[in-house]
C-alpha cells in the first residue's frame, strides 16, 4: 500500500516483522482490532529471516555500511499537551562480529583447466559479492583441493610436500567428490534459503501448538528431523531416543538398553527421590541412577540437552518434555519449516492480512506523541511524516535502544557431504557436540538436505550456535575445523571422510531472552517484542507475544481459530464464485511429513513451491472486506 493511503487511525501499530510481532499482529487482527504492520526493512520477519545465497550476501554488505537518517523537526504535528519520543532509526548492535569465509574455487574446475594461470585471480576478477567490508576468505592459493592433480603448482603457492594429501589407500577406498565453486553457489543462489536463527520447532511446543489452533499450519509445510546425533570421542554417533531405536541401537549393550528403557520410563513421573535431588546437578542425579558413561553422555547433552552442571529439576523437566514430544509425528522430538524458519512470522502475517492488516515494507516510524498527563502513546509519526492515530504501540527491541547483555554465537556453512552419510542422503539431523574443556559452550548443530528446500542437491546447510563467550569465529572455528575440511585443518592426515566447507559465515546475533516488555522508560501502552533468544524452541517468542496481546486485550481469546475458507461468506459475495476466490488465496495448505521416503519429501514441496512461489509470502496490501463466520 503506498503511503499516501494509509489511513489516519489504527487501534494497534506495529513496527517489526519478527516473530512475536508478527503473532501479535495475527492475534489482534483475528479479533477485529484495526492492525497497521510496518517493517523498515526490504523483506519479513526482521532477525528471524532467511534469504536466498545472493540474498545474503547483500544482507552482509548492508550491514557492514552505515545508515543513519537526518533528524527531522516534527513539533508541527504535535498538539497541545503532547511531546515527542524519538526512536533509535538502526539496528547494529544486533548483528555484530561478520565474517565470511570461502574455501572451494572461484571458477568451475573445467574453466580453470582451460585457464592458462588457474589460480592466480586478482581482486577486480573476483565476484561483486566479495567486495564487501567483511572479511572474505578468498585467498584460494591455500585451498585445499579434492583434487589435487588439478591444482598445480604457481608462483605464490605453498611447495607442494606442504599441502596435506590423502594416502592411496584413502584415495581407493572413496570416490572423489566433486565440489562446487563459488560461480556454482551464486548461480544456484535462489535455491538457497538461509535462516539468520537456528531453531526447531518440538512436536508438542507451544508453537505448534499455536499454529494448530490458529489454523495458521494452513499456511507452511513442514518436515520431521529424521535423527539425533552427537560428536563423542572424535566421532559422530547416532543417539537412541525412541523405543524402537533403543532396542535397535548397536552402540548399546543388552543391560544398557534395559538400564536406558527403565530410566526413561521413571523420569515421566515426579517421585520423592527425584526432588531430593533438586539444586544438585543432574549429572549427579544420573551417575547414582548406575547408568553408564555412554548413557549419561545421551541423556545429559541429547535428550535433556543441558550442561553438567544443570540443577536436577530443571534437566528432569527439559526429559520429559523431550519424552512427551516423541512419536507425534515421527521418530524425534522436532519439526523443521520447509523453506525455512522464516517462513513462520510470514504466515502469521499473512493471517493478518487475511482478517484486514495493513502492510508496509520499508516504512518506519521515527516518533512517538506521548500525552504529558496520562504518559500514554496518542500516536506515531512514520518515516513520510504523516501522523497516525492509536491506542497501542508495539516495537521490535532495536528501536528503543535495549540493553542487550547477552549475545550468541552463530555459524552457517554450506558443505559437500553429511556429518554421518548414511543410506539416505536426505536427512535432517540435530547436533549435539559438548563442550570440549569444562564450564565452555555447547554447540547445537542443525543439518539440512535437500529436501528441506533450503540447499541445492549435493550439499547440505549447517547451523551452529552456542553462548557468546568471543567473537563468532572464536567460538565456533575450533569446532569447525574439529568435525569439517577447511585450509585451516590443523590435522592433515585425518580430515580424508569429513564434509569438505564450500563457505562459511559467522555471526554473532543478541540473545533476546533478556529483553523485558514493559518499562525501558516507554508509555504504558508502548510494548517492546525481543529478537530470537538462544534455545532451540519458540516458547520465548510465543509467551511474549500472548502477554502483549493479553495485555492489550486481556478478554480476548489469544489466537481463536480461524475459519476454513469454504466457511468465509464475504459481503455482497456469497456465492460459490466468492468461496473460489477465496480458496484460490490460500494456497499452501501445510501438512507435516511423517514418512521418509527421498524422492517423496523432494517432490512435493517442489511442486507447491512452484505453483504458489510469487503467493507464499504476504505482500504489501490491505484487506479491506470485512469477514464473518
Amino acid at each position: 500500500m503506498a503511503a499516501e493511503d494509509l489511513p489516519s487511525e489504527f487501534d494497534v501499530v506495529i513496527l517489526g516483522t519478527g516473530l512475536a510481532e508478527s503473532v501479535v499482529a495475527a492475534a489482534c487482527s483475528r479479533v477485529g482490532q484495526r492492525v497497521l504492520h510496518l517493517d523498515r526493512r526490504s523483506y519479513y520477519a526482521a532477525n528471524w529471516a532467511s534469504f536466498t545465497f545472493n540474498g545474503l550476501l547483500t544482507w552482509i554488505q548492508e550491514q557492514n555500511e552505515s545508515q543513519t537518517e537526518e533528524v527531522r523537526d516534527w513539533s508541527s504535528l504535535l498538539e497541545e499537551g503532547e511531546e515527542l519520543l524519538h526512536l533509535s532509526d538502526t539496528d547494529s548492535a544486533s548483528i555484530t562480529n561478520l565474517q565470511v569465509f570461502c574455501y572451494t574455487n572461484e571458477e568451475d574446475e573445467e574453466e580453470e583447466a582451460e585457464s592458462a594461470d588457474p589460480l592466480n585471480t586478482t581482486e577486480e576478477e573476483k565476484p561483486e559479492e566479495f567486495s564487501h567490508d567483511v572479511f572474505i576468505r578468498s585467498d584460494f592459493q591455500t585451498v585445499t583441493f579434492l583434487n589435487q592433480s588439478q591444482a598445480a603448482q604457481t608462483p605464490g603457492e605453498e611447495p607442494e610436500a606442504a599441502r596435506p594429501h590423502p594416502s592411496a589407500a584413502q584415495s581407493q577406498s572413496e570416490p572423489t567428490r566433486k565440489k562446487l565453486s563459488y560461480a556454482q553457489l551464486v548461480k544456484e543462489g535462489r535455491r538457497f534459503n538461509i535462516d539468520l536463527v537456528s531453531k526447531l520447532l518440538f512436536s508438542r511446543g507451544s508453537l505448534v501448538d499455536l499454529l494448530i489452533k490458529s489454523n495458521v499450519s494452513r499456511y507452511a509445510e513442514f518436515k520431521n528431523v529424521t535423527r539425533i546425533l552427537t560428536y563423542r570421542h572424535g566421532n559422530m554417533e547416532q543417539v537412541p531416543c525412541s523405543r524402537a531405536d533403543v532396542f535397535a541401537s548397536r552402540q548399546l549393550l543388552v543391560v544398557e538398553k534395559r538400564k536406558l528403557m527403565r530410566f526413561l520410563n521413571s523420569c515421566m513421573e515426579e517421585t520423592e527421590e527425584q526432588q531430593a535431588y533438586n539444586g544438585r546437578p543432574y549429572l549427579d542425579f544420573l551417575r547414582d541412577q548406575q547408568l553408564g558413561d555412554n548413557l549419561q553422555h545421551f541423556l545429559l547433552h541429547s535428550i535433556a540437552m543441558v550442561t553438567e552442571d544443570t540443577p536436577t529439576e530443571e534437566g528432569l523437566a527439559s526429559t520429559r518434555h523431550f519424552l512427551r514430544c516423541l512419536g507425534r509425528y515421527g521418530n524425534t522430538p522436532f519439526l523443521f519449516p520447509v523453506y525455512g524458519l522464516g517462513e513462520i512470522p510470514q504466515c502469521f502475517c499473512r493471517m493478518c492480512a487475511v482478517f484486514g492488516g495493513t502492510y508496509c515494507l520499508r516504512h518506519s516510524v521515527h516518533c512517538l506523541i506521548v500525552d504529558r498527563d496520562t504518559n500514554r502513546c496518542r500516536a506515531v509519526i512514520d518515516s513520510r511524516g504523516q501522523r497516525i492515530s492509536c491506542s497501542h504501540f508495539v516495537v521490535e527491541d532495536g528501536c528503543v535502544g535495549s540493553d542487550r547483555k547477552k549475545m550468541a554465537t552463530r555459524a552457517v556453512l554450506i558443505t559437500d557431504a553429511s556429518v554421518l552419510p548414511g543410506e539416505s542422503d536426505q536427512q535432517v539431523s540435530m547436533v549435539t557436540v559438548p563442550p570440549a574443556a569444562a564450564g565452555g559452550p555447547t554447540v547445537k548443530m542443525v543439518e539440512l538436505c535437500s529436501s528441506t528446500m533450503t540447499c541445492v542437491p549435493g550439499t547440505y546447510l549447517v547451523h551452529l550456535t552456542c553462548q557468546s563467550t568471543g567473537s563468532a569465529h572464536q567460538d565456533l572455528s575450533p569446532v569447525v575445523t574439529m568435525m569439517f575440511r577447511t585450509t585451516e585443518s590443523e590435522e592433515p592426515g585425518n580430515e580424508h571422510g569429513r564434509p569438505f566447507v564450500l563457505w562459511c559465515f559467522y555471526f554473532n546475533m543478541a540473545d533476546g531472552s533478556a529483553v523485558e516488555v514493559e518499562g525501558h522508560q516507554l508509555p504504558c501502552n508502548v510494548y517492546v517484542c525481543s529478537g530470537p533468544d538462544g534455545s532451540l524452541g519458540h516458547e520465548h517468542a510465543v509467551k511474549q507475544a500472548e502477554f502483549i496481546f493479553h495485555k492489550i486485550l486481556p478478554d480476548e481469546d489469544f489466537c481463536p481459530p480461524a475459519p476454513n475458507p469454504e466457511d468465509i461468506i464475504y459481503d455482497g459475495d456469497e456465492g460459490a464464485a466468492g468461496q473460489e476466490e477465496n480458496q484460490g488465496e490460500q494456497e499452501i495448505y501445510l501438512q507435516n511429513h511423517t514418512e521418509h521416503n527421498a524422492e517423496e519429501e523432494e517432490m512435493t514441496p517442489k511442486t507447491t513451491k512452484e505453483k504458489d512461489k510469487n503467493q507464499s509470502r504476504p505482500q504489501t496490501h490491505r484487506n479491506t472486506r470485512s469477514m464473518q463466520h
